[in-house]
């Protein structure tokens, strides 16, 4: 699903204008960026939790020429779903 499609469905599920919704949209990911960016992490109970990692610095190859090249640690964005969405998931 894109975020058009999403935009769409909750358009319909709703009963808002699509651009509405898509302001709201651009809202929520521009509030949870900036959490992330501030070291805080967002939770939405009954679908999960954004927060943020540490990755380790390394050492990587670069497959092209195979040289070794040293990459610093850095925080990365992650996202742990919520009990409910993992077995809403897992239905069959």
């Amino acid at each position: 699903m894109t975020k058009t499609d999403l935009i769409d469905a909750l358009a319909d599920k709703t009963g808002l204008t699509k651009k509405d919704v898509g302001g709201v949209l651009e809202g929520f990911v521009d509030i949870v960026s900036a959490s992330l960016a501030k070291g805080k992490s967002v939770e939405i109970r009954g679908f999960g939790s954004f927060l943020r990692r540490e990755r380790a610095a390394r050492t990587a190859r670069n497959p092209k020429t195979g040289a070794t090249v040293k990459v610093k640690k850095r925080m990365v964005p992650a996202f742990r779903p919520s009990k409910h969405l993992r077995d809403t998931v897992d239905k069959k």
